[in-house]
């Protein structure tokens, strides 16, 4: 789906994600719950097309988990951030965000 880059919905996602603040996150349904919708989907599909210039890496899966294929890119951000992260096998991907101590609601 393509969306439309004048859209107001594209224009309130990249807002909300401008406005987390270093080190915490917001998961996609968080971004779309403040913006009173359910399109996770839809929040994801924004950063992907228009999110380059935004902090991304702020914006995760509802698992804690970062954008899928930004593993490595994303960590390098939260590492600087002092993001709040909980360690798996992997230490370049076998990780996820500590939601209950980063996840940040405006």
């Amino acid at each position: 789906m393509r969306l439309n880059p004048d859209s107001p919905f594209v224009a309130a996602v990249l807002d909300i994600v401008d406005s987390i603040p270093p080190g915490q996150v917001m998961t996609y349904g968080d971004v779309a719950a403040v913006l009173g919708s359910r399109a996770a989907r839809v929040v994801g599909q924004t950063m992907a097309q228009f999110g380059a210039d935004a902090p991304w890496w702020r914006v995760i899966r509802a698992g804690g988990h970062p954008p899928i294929g930004h593993e490595s890119r994303a960590l390098v951000h939260y590492r600087a951030e002092q993001t709040p992260l909980l360690h798996g096998a992997e230490p370049e991907t076998g990780y996820r965000v500590d939601l209950s101590r980063a996840r940040w609601l405006p």
